[in-house]
């Protein structure tokens, strides 16, 4: 199945969406934690900040969303993997 085709459904087409919604949706963290956890890095994610300030309006674009689930599915894969041996994964 193609992810960012899958989020493109799931969002109406919407290339940027926003962080609430991802915070909320993906992570189960309030906006403010999880901006404050892709600042720091912990969150591997780009955040589109729709103006140069601050407190803007931020987001992520869907195709970046896509390829993040992608690379965290492909570790609890392996993981998998590594646990159970080679099965129905990958």
């Amino acid at each position: 199945m193609d992810t960012a085709f899958l989020l493109m459904a799931m969002y109406s087409g919407r290339p940027i969406i926003p962080a609430e919604e991802v915070a909320k949706g993906f992570f189960g963290l309030t906006t403010d934690k999880f901006v404050r956890k892709v600042s720091a890095g912990d969150i591997a994610l780009p955040l589109v900040r729709m103006e140069a300030s601050q407190k803007c309006a931020k987001g992520v674009h869907l195709n970046d969303l896509a390829a993040y689930l992608d690379e965290r599915r492909a570790a609890a894969v392996k993981e998998c993997q590594q646990l159970h041996g080679k099965g129905r994964f990958g």
